[in-house]
């Protein structure tokens, strides 16, 4: 066999120029640093990052402290409620929470403390909207600015909404300076124009007040200056609440509203833990088959409970009354004293004193005339 011929390439000895070899390019020699100059090289920024997740946690404190103070408010009224009721004693304590559901206890919470809730949920986003709008001109932003500022929006709508069905109508109109406050509505937004914005506003405090003109009349004939003064007046604050504060008003402000905000909430608390949790009732009693009616007795005071032995009564002055229900001849369902109206004013045909709800209610259900035994 022949051997295949070889190539140039492959006989070292061959005529020709040698292959190219391949190498990896040097890098090119580095230039030099001036004299008194350094090399910069990336700096972390440590005091900016911990300034960030500070801020971070302290809005999570500030979320933290205010959906605990929702929740906690109530359960804690509730409680208090429940040992006032029993006049301090353990065992009827311990009657009344074996018999009192907590369904039961939050309704009657609703429905008596639902009104100072929605009066402090409101002062505190007024406030709150009045000190973040001017918080950049304190070193620390006060507690009201921070829980405004990390509450949803929906929710200070329904804080509002719920004072609107809640309140009375005599202090309906201090919601409007409370809600321009809160989200910062100033008279601007109505029109770029001032002559047309005045114009708006005129007409529009005009026809409110055509609209309360028989009331109005009515509180200056009885010689009652507080309800005029409550329904004029805060409509014409609602044009100057919204706006940044000066710094020397600011400062002693904010720490003065903050407090001035929870001793109120504690002094309109008093009344609502007292408010009883049952419905007051008159109840007659007296010896089956007795038909006179001296022998009856009248015990004024709320239904515990009933079973097929006996009627547990909680009496106004004090103690529990066990009766038998076969002496039972009648009861009877009695306003409170604090349900007795103090001004003879209406506002086309709702009462001053009443809320939305009551005074719907009223119409679906008009006041029955209190028994004799309820006096």
């Amino acid at each position: 066999m022949s051997a295949a011929p070889a190539t140039a390439s492959d006989d070292p000895g061959a005529d020709g120029p040698p292959p190219p070899v391949l190498r990896a390019a040097a890098p090119p020699p580095a230039l030099p640093i001036p004299a008194g100059r350094v090399e910069p090289t990336p700096v972390a920024l440590p005091t900016e990052a911990a300034g960030s997740w500070d801020q971070v946690e302290r809005r999570a404190r500030a979320s933290q402290s205010f959906w605990t103070a929702v929740v906690g408010v109530p359960a804690i009224f509730s409680v208090l409620r429940l040992g006032i009721e029993a006049g301090g004693e353990l065992q009827t304590t311990l009657l009344l929470v074996a018999n009192v559901g907590p369904v039961n206890l939050l309704a009657g919470f609703l429905t008596t403390a639902a009104r100072l809730l929605s009066t402090v949920l409101v002062a505190v986003f007024a406030l709150g909207g009045v000190l973040a709008a001017s918080g950049h001109r304190l070193a620390r932003r006060p507690l009201f600015a921070r829980w405004t500022e990390i509450t949803p929006g929906w929710f200070v709508v329904a804080s509002f909404l719920m004072a609107l069905v809640t309140w009375p109508l005599l202090y309906l109109p201090l919601l409007l300076p409370a809600f321009a406050a809160a989200f910062q509505l100033r008279p601007e937004r109505l029109h770029e124009r001032a002559a047309v914005r005045a114009l708006i506003i005129v007409g529009g405090y005009a026809g409110y007040l055509w609209l309360l003109v028989p009331t109005l009349r009515d509180a200056w004939r009885q010689g009652e200056p507080l309800p005029i003064v409550l329904l004029v007046v805060p409509p014409l604050l609602a044009l100057f609440v919204a706006g940044p504060l000066p710094r020397m008003v600011i400062q002693p402000l904010a720490p003065v509203t903050q407090l001035a905000v929870l001793v109120v909430l504690v002094w309109a608390a008093l009344p609502v833990i007292s408010t009883p949790v049952l419905p007051l009732t008159v109840t007659t009693v007296g010896e089956p088959g007795a038909t006179s009616a001296g022998a009856a007795e009248e015990i004024r005071g709320h239904v515990v409970t009933t079973d097929d032995v006996n009627m547990v009564i909680l009496e106004q002055r004090g103690g529990v009354r066990y009766v038998p229900v076969d002496q039972v001849r009648g009861q009877v369902l009695c306003p409170s004293e604090e349900e007795l109206p103090r001004y003879r004013l209406r506002i086309h045909d709702f009462h001053v004193e009443d809320s939305l709800l009551e005074g719907l209610g009223r119409r679906v259900r008009p006041v029955h005339r209190v028994d004799a035994a309820c006096r």
